[in-house]
């Protein structure tokens, strides 16, 4: 095993993938394909590894990135076509510069037009769903091309049925009429609003799903937890809901803390939380086992969570 993938993800941690694929286009996936076909050899698709974690083992498979050539964003009238690696935040600022508006949000995201459909991406009460049309897909296992709409694609909080040997490689996207000037002041606002209440670093934004009614980061830090370290991995004194991984450290601190963090959570309310980061090589996290009853929350200054 000898191509790095912690480093292409924000954590940056991780270990090496058996083989990395770069396909610049078509013709380069439809050769995976035709390799790949009928094989049970394992494939993970990398965006732009904002929401991954990697085990420090790495990944017995094949990774694949999509290069520039899947990067190409056009408008037409209120149709915004892209592709699977164009980056959120390019979208968002050409299609606000556009005159079009409903995409405002993704210039927050650090990630791939393609991973924003794999997961549903979303933040400040919108998310990919509201404005997809169809998802053009490539099945890296049987061969061949499909157009997906968004009804076939079973959008849903953080989820789709993009399957793990699929590649997005386009989206199209229908927006609204809008005026530049407010959705270019709005989008400075979202950039304003997350630099000061996210932290920067190595971390893979919200860890936590937040359960209903609540915010993962309240939570998190009535439990004490604001600012608890594990290792190379801490919880963010900025947002609770945030796992920062120090340089050259591990992901299996990372994931210790999130299971820590899971724990502590469900031990003081009961509350057991759902995991938003795509983890790689690990096994589920699991239930919290019984807190001693000496276990008392920390005092804590509790702020909401972040929209993400």
């Amino acid at each position: 095993m000898h191509a790095p993938i912690g480093p292409l993800t924000t954590y940056r941690v991780g270990g090496p993938a058996a083989a990395l694929v770069r396909a610049e286009g078509p013709e380069d996936l439809e050769l995976l394909a035709d390799v790949l076909t009928g094989t049970d050899v394992p494939v993970l698709v990398v965006g732009r590894g904002s929401n991954l974690l990697v085990h420090d083992d790495g990944f017995a498979g094949v990774v694949v990135l999509l290069g520039e050539g899947f990067a190409a964003v056009e408008i037409d009238g209120t149709t915004v076509r892209a592709g699977g690696a164009a980056s959120l935040p390019v979208v968002a600022r050409r299609s606000a510069a556009a005159g079009l508006t409903g995409f405002e949000w993704a210039v927050g995201v650090p990630g791939s037009i393609g991973g924003a459909v794999r997961m549903n991406a979303g933040g400040h009460g919108s998310d990919m769903a509201a404005s997809l049309i169809t998802a053009e897909v490539v099945d890296l296992r049987r061969g061949g091309r499909s157009l997906r709409t968004a009804a076939e694609l079973d959008l849903a909080y953080r989820s789709s049925s993009i399957a793990p040997e699929d590649v997005v490689v386009g989206a199209e996207l229908v927006l609204a009429p809008g005026d530049a000037v407010e959705s270019e002041a709005e989008i400075a606002e979202i950039v304003r609003w997350r630099r000061e209440h996210q932290p920067g670093g190595h971390n893979a934004g919200s860890v936590f799903v937040n359960p209903p009614g609540d915010s993962a980061g309240r939570l998190i830090e009535a439990a004490g937890y604001k600012g608890h370290r594990h290792g190379s991995a801490s919880v963010s004194t900025k947002h609770a809901n945030f796992i920062q991984a120090d340089e050259g450290g591990s992901a299996a601190d990372v994931f210790t803390l999130m299971q820590q963090v899971r724990d502590r959570v469900e031990q003081q309310t009961g509350v057991a939380l759902l995991v938003e980061t795509r983890l790689v090589g690990f096994e589920p996290l699991g239930p919290a086992t019984p807190a001693p009853s000496s276990i008392a929350p920390e005092p804590s200054t509790v702020e909401g969570d972040a929209p993400s």
